[in-house]
């Protein structure tokens, strides 16, 4: 077996490669150079500098795997290479800990007034009587988001006997408080915590999440730290919060433009900032190189890698068949977690028609896939959708059935903790269609910028929020209503050339009679979901 190198990997994962293979070092060569040199290799292992693009795929005539090392692959055509055969693997945590301890230094850091005590003295002062801080141990640590990160911070946190509280609405109870852990509503974390740190992907809910309303909800006391995603943090917002002591200060190690360029806030004394340190350590890009040099071992040998970002390999016919409906049931998970916002600890999942002969694993991944992906800190892909979930501890269930009384084909997921919460969908002249939402019957092509809401029906509703929307010069595409009976609940569907600003959508919230609205955003038709971050 040979493998190629292009970029620089530590010493562990080096060895690991030579031990099995004969490995090539050509660090950073040309497009045209590489695709000369690529194919006579069985793998190739690259970082985030070289493009692993379609052209570069199509000379790769041996190339069995590709491994990047490092969290995102944004470098890397999937779907260039999962049309060829090739594997695709990564490192997806292997810098966790380096950002969980870089968190926890975040903390200390301010409860000990550090940032300023050496500031200070490296100018010649000695302010030790101005600069006295707090012990963290017995205070308050509220984790905005309880992934694989926050997690960490949790149990590293509880060695400092903080006490730790969590908003995360995708993560049961039951697996929080196995941990130590209490699940409060948002607003309940930000009043109770003395220490807030953020561990989400950054997603349209969740850009700008941590805003001045949210701020002032805070302790003036209270600090507030972001290691995960710039643009969490509203930051001009935070501004305002930090120069009129709002809260009492802030620890940022992203931002939303890096390098960041705004010097005012970069100033402010109660800022701690860092120039998105959270995966420098030595130990984290050992743990990265490691991991992904395993990971093309074993799939070159022919073993089922750790970290496989592609899908596995499907006979043609059965590809054929199912392609669309792996497409659809990824839409369906993506549009009810955007719509609910929420799941349960439980997930039914059920396949009528034809589906109900077929080898539906690869469906339930790709539902997993769309329903996790959007919420999670961790790339979320349809291989290892699955493996994500045991760790949520969800408990998901296969049903297969006959034909179904409104379509032949169709997949249904039900949510037997939320009561009517449930999403069907089918596959009308090759395009993947929402048919069934809540109990509600609709017919809604699966794709593009959507607003969702449950209102009462009443007799102006409509051209209410249609008179909204035109005053904000934002176009409907379509629309789709559903009922059980006149004056009821009513779910509507609005198709939108544009996607709503959190302003618009509040002022959409508030009409009367609204109950709940929200945006769902899907790809075109002609392109597929994909969750990964780049954590570098």
């Amino acid at each position: 077996m040979r493998i190629l190198v292009t970029e620089p990997l530590e010493k562990t994962g080096m060895e690991i490669l030579q031990r099995n293979a004969q490995v090539d070092v050509v660090i950073n060569p040309s497009s045209e150079e590489l695709q000369g040199l690529i194919g006579s290799y069985d793998a190739l292992v690259v970082r985030s500098r070289t493009q692993v693009n379609r052209a570069l795929i199509e000379h790769a005539e041996n190339i069995k795997v590709v491994g990047r090392a490092g969290t995102g692959v944004d470098n890397i055509d999937v779907d260039a290479a999962t049309e060829r055969g090739i594997i695709v693997v990564n490192a997806p945590s292997g810098n966790s800990n380096a950002v969980a301890e870089e968190t926890i230094a975040m903390i200390l850091i301010q409860a000990r007034r550090l940032y300023q005590a050496i500031a200070t003295t490296k100018a010649g002062k000695w302010e030790k009587s101005s600069l006295q801080g707090f012990e963290v141990k017995g205070k308050m640590l509220g984790l905005i988001g309880l992934g694989r990160v926050g997690s960490l911070v949790a149990s590293k946190a509880k060695g400092l006997e903080m006490r730790v509280i969590a908003f995360d609405p995708y993560t049961s109870p039951e697996r929080a408080a196995s941990s130590g852990i209490e699940l409060l509503g948002f607003n309940e974390v930000l009043a109770q915590a003395d220490f807030i740190t953020v561990h989400t992907p950054l997603t349209a809910e969740t850009k700008g999440l941590i805003n001045l309303n949210a701020l002032r909800r805070m302790k003036p006391s209270a600090f507030i730290i972001n290691c995960a995603r710039g643009g969490i943090i509203n930051e001009s917002d935070l501004k305002i919060a930090l120069s009129t002591n709002v809260i009492a200060g802030a620890a940022l190690d992203v931002f939303e433009v890096e390098p960041v360029r705004d010097t005012e806030l970069v100033a402010l004394p109660n800022l701690l900032p860092t120039p998105h340190l959270g995966a420098s350590t030595i130990e984290a890009q050992e743990s990265v190189s490691l991991d992904v040099a395993q990971a093309v071992i074993d799939a070159l040998e022919g073993r089922m890698p750790s970290s496989p970002v592609n899908l596995p390999y499907l006979p043609p016919n059965e590809a054929a068949f199912l392609a669309p409906y792996i497409d659809l049931a990824e839409r369906l998970g993506s549009f009810f977690i955007q719509w609910r916002g929420e799941m349960g600890s439980r997930i039914e999942l059920t396949y009528d028609g034809e589906l109900s002969t077929r080898d539906v694993r690869g469906l339930t991944s790709a539902f997993l896939a769309g329903l996790l992906g959007a919420v999670s800190d961790a790339p979320i892909n349809r291989v290892n959708a699955t493996m994500y979930a045991r760790q949520r501890g969800l408990i998901v269930s296969e049903v297969k059935a006959g034909n179904s009384k409104l379509h032949h084909t169709m997949i249904t997921a039900h949510f037997p903790d939320c009561g009517a919460a449930n999403i069907s969908g089918t596959i009308i002249q090759g395009e993947p269609h929402l048919v069934i939402l809540d109990s509600y019957r609709l017919d809604t092509v699966l794709q593009g910028s959507m607003l969702v809401d449950l209102h009462h029906d009443r007799p102006g509703f409509v051209g209410a929020i249609g008179q909204l929307l035109g005053q904000a010069n934002v176009n409907i595409s379509f629309a789709q209503l559903g009922r059980f009976s006149q004056g009821g609940q009513s779910i509507m569907i609005l198709g939108l050339d544009d996607e709503l600003n959190h302003t618009l959508l509040e002022d959409v919230r508030q009409l009367p009679g609204m109950e709940r609205a929200r945006m769902v955003k899907l790809p075109a038709l002609n392109e597929s979901l994909a969750y990964n971050w780049d954590e570098e």
